[in-house]
């Protein structure tokens, strides 16, 4: 295993925990911070790919907009699951900083199951870069 695999699936590692932390708040009602955690696990999904290629970047809108050039743009993740990316980062940017903002268990609860594809599909990559023929 490379480096950049073993990176990889640290991140993906990350991204599992997330959305476990964020199930841990959302049984409290805590939406916001539920909320935040299902962005932070898109994220390290995201930057896991970013690992298998050596990228990164230090602001969250660059990984994104580097995730959609060489993950979605390439076909090796749908569009229609990779949206959960930029609407993650979108919300949580909402709740994190918007004075009154309150996330709802609807809107998480959707959120989630996007982020939960979108964490597979992530993972489905990185299984793939495995493969001798990856």
């Amino acid at each position: 295993m490379t480096a950049q695999d073993a990176l990889a699936r640290h991140r993906l590692a990350r991204a599992r925990e997330a959305l476990e932390e964020a199930a841990l708040l959302a049984a409290g009602n805590k939406w916001n911070g539920a909320l935040n955690r299902v962005y932070y696990a898109a994220f390290y999904a995201a930057r896991a790919l970013l690992a298998l290629k050596r990228l990164d970047s230090s602001r969250h809108s660059g990984v994104i907009a580097m995730f959609q050039e060489h993950f979605v743009r390439t076909g090796a993740v749908p569009p229609d699951v990779a949206r959960a990316l930029p609407q993650a980062f979108a919300r949580r940017q909402r709740v994190d900083y918007g004075d009154f903002a309150e996330a709802h268990g609807s809107e998480f609860q959707v959120l989630r199951d996007d982020v939960e594809r979108f964490v597979g599909a992530c993972e489905d990559v990185v299984t793939a870069s495995d493969s001798p023929s990856g």
